[in-house]
């Protein structure tokens, strides 16, 4: 599995169920993702273990969960002369980018590191072609003495990579680092609030708008979440969804900013004498360190870099003798974007 989750760890996971799900999944920091809808791919070098069509099949369906969800379509392009946005291989030992990404190691061989992908837009997915490929679940074969890994369930993780995402603290996402040794075959709806967040999403259907009309939206919202989601504003996860520890604060300071400013906090009034212990927070969850050229943090100070990934409650707590004494809370939101002409 790909390390992009090195970052990740930066913060502490730090949760409370509240009896209601969490949003879990995570944007990389930069927000990027891909400016238009209709994304080509070529696989440029096919697997020793599995067949040319199998190998197809199963990149095919991969693709297909993500498509299912979002605006995003995925067509396979076979002409090798002809540009493409997603470029798909299999590889060993020493390939394409091992020598110079720290995200991205050589792979090594049978087990360990089974694939990596790259954020757009450089659109690339990259698998460890001494690892035994199958069209089907992953599993042990004991006649051959090898682990036999389902090639859609790997893909499709690492074509979320592709797409925008990282690593979803979910255990039952898709996008969760240990989701190929779960067995997690199928997108979570964090997964699906996550590729949404960055895409937005469609009706599936035509007849949308006379359903919503007789009330649907609220009398049969599952039904209409899966096929009208932006007719009745179902693209992304109610307020509700997202659970923290504690409730804020009742000093909360909203601030709508637009992408990229960058927002600076200060927890406390200045005390040479006697400085105070300061934790910091975002969501509930301790923030430990810095994220370079994103989240700087240094005492008493925060600043962020206003995008996807670091919308949220920003929450400074002052410690004195072991009892916090006070506490302010920032909620971080980006301004809307003007709709583009294009």
């Amino acid at each position: 599995m790909d390390l992009v989750q090195l970052m990740m760890m930066m913060m502490m996971m730090k949760t409370s169920e509240g009896g209601r799900r969490q949003r879990r999944y995570a944007v990389n920091p930069l927000g990027q993702k891909w400016t238009h809808h209709n994304l080509t791919y070529r696989i440029v070098q096919f697997p020793n273990t599995l067949g040319v069509e199998d190998t197809r099949k199963a990149i095919s369906i991969a693709f297909t969960k993500w498509s299912d969800v979002s605006p995003l379509s995925f067509s396979e392009v076979a002409d090798g002369n002809a540009s493409v946005d997603i470029t798909i291989g299999f590889y060993t030992f020493n390939h394409t980018d091992c020598w110079w990404s720290p995200l991205h190691p050589c792979f090594d061989g049978l087990n360990g590191e089974l694939a990596h992908a790259f954020l757009p837009p450089r659109g690339e997915i990259h698998f460890d072609n001494h690892e035994f490929w199958i069209l089907g679940k992953s599993r042990f074969s004991w006649r051959q003495g090898v682990w036999l890994n389902d090639l859609v369930q790997v893909a499709a993780h690492e074509i979320g990579h592709a797409l925008g995402l990282w690593h979803s603290r979910n255990p039952a996402a898709l996008m969760h680092p240990n989701a190929t040794y779960t067995g997690q075959r199928n997108l979570d709806q964090d997964d699906v609030w996550g590729i949404q967040r960055l895409y937005g999403c469609l009706d599936k259907k035509r007849v949308c708008d006379p359903w919503a009309r007789l009330g649907f939206c609220e009398r049969r919202k599952t039904f209409m979440k899966k096929n009208c989601p932006r007719r009745c504003d179902l693209c992304y996860e109610p307020p509700d969804a997202v659970a923290t520890a504690t409730p804020p604060p009742a000093n909360l300071k909203v601030k709508v900013v637009p992408r990229g400013k960058v927002v600076g906090f200060r927890c406390g009034t200045k005390n040479l004498r006697s400085p105070p212990k300061v934790s910091w927070f975002k969501d509930g969850e301790r923030i430990l360190t810095s994220v370079p050229g994103h989240i700087v943090l240094k005492d008493r100070d925060l600043r962020i870099v206003a995008n996807e990934f670091n919308e949220g409650v920003y929450t400074c707590r002052i410690h004195r003798q072991g009892n916090v004494v006070s506490a302010n809370s920032w909620s971080i939101r980006l301004k809307p974007e003007p709709p583009s002409n294009s």
